[in-house]
């Protein structure tokens, strides 16, 4: 709700902003004004922005007004396609002018590791038949020395687990800002359940210890090194999922069937009658050593007296 009044010239002279395409000859007719003969633009985007964005159509540089933060007016500049650099801003925050500057170029150097180092490694995988993959990440000089004899007790996901040496990569997912950018990266190209982090990579046997009746185990030393976890699974929630068919079973349900001749069954009848007219008993009281028990016949009917010791 703020008018500015500006040539559209300026905007002209920069036709690589979203301004400047929309004045242009060929956008500027599509453009429909209001009543007052106004164009409304940059909605959701306050004024005191606005009014340093427009500095760089005159001066060429934009000044961060000191209540405004400078994620706000990086995604404001992403907005109209003006360019967020050390030659356009400037600020007194300098944190957060370079951590900005940091995520680019974080941006550019993780795709060129993907491209270079990465992707060979997933393709690798995807010909084996694999949907996932993890990559070790280690630097150029580390010694890996296993025993074969005592290997190293790893997961399943780590003992698959494909390796990548390069030392710029490792300085690279040291920063866990680096790591977030990355995963940003990874997920616009369509890959999912990513996990980044650092973790122990096993490097040589340091002694076995054997304890009775046991397996001897190996004892390794460890260093830190990052890791990237990544799948391209489509099917994710059916592949663990088991159906079991439901057979009816042929054996007997209870304890007779009316459609089974078994002679058997005429003999446990009056004895299953019998056990259902049986009354169960109370609990004994304290004073009472035996529950008094209701006397059974041998037809199987309860009679009137009852004994006790």
């Amino acid at each position: 709700e703020t008018r500015f009044v500006i040539d559209p010239q300026l905007f002209r002279a920069h036709t690589n902003t979203m301004l400047g395409r929309m004045f242009s000859s060929s956008w500027e007719t599509s453009l429909i004004p209001n009543q007052r003969g106004e164009y409304e633009i940059a909605n959701g985007i306050s004024a005191t922005i606005f009014r340093a964005l427009l500095d760089f159509y005159s001066i060429g540089t934009i000044r961060c007004p000191p209540s405004v933060s400078i994620q706000d007016l990086r995604e404001a500049c992403d907005y109209f396609l003006i360019p967020f650099d050390q030659l356009t801003i400037q600020c007194q925050d300098l944190c957060g002018l370079l951590h900005e500057l940091s995520n680019d170029g974080a941006k550019k150097q993780f795709e060129i590791f993907l491209e270079k180092n990465i992707f060979p490694v997933l393709v690798e995988s995807a010909q084996r038949g694999d949907r996932e993959c993890q990559i070790v990440i280690l630097c150029d000089d580390d010694l890996i020395e296993w025993d074969d004899d005592y290997p190293p007790q790893l997961g399943q996901e780590e003992d698959k687990a494909q390796i990548i040496r390069s030392t710029s990569m490792y300085r690279f997912f040291k920063y866990i800002e680096n790591r977030e950018v990355a995963k940003l990266v990874l997920k616009d190209r369509g890959l999912k359940k990513i996990r980044m982090g650092i973790e122990g990579y096993p490097t040589h046997k340091e002694k076995v210890r054997c304890r009775p009746r046991a397996r001897p185990e190996a004892i390794y030393s460890y260093i830190q090194r990052p890791f990237i976890r990544m799948s391209w699974e489509k099917e994710e929630a059916k592949s663990r999922h088991v159906d079991f068919q439901c057979v009816r079973s042929r054996s007997v349900n209870s304890l007779f069937d009316s459609n089974d001749d078994n002679s058997n069954n005429g003999l446990l009848l009056p004895f299953l009658e019998a056990a259902q007219n049986q009354m169960i008993p109370p609990p004994p009281s304290p004073r009472e050593l035996f529950p008094a028990l209701p006397s059974f016949s041998s037809s199987g009917a309860t009679g009137d007296t009852s004994y006790t010791d």
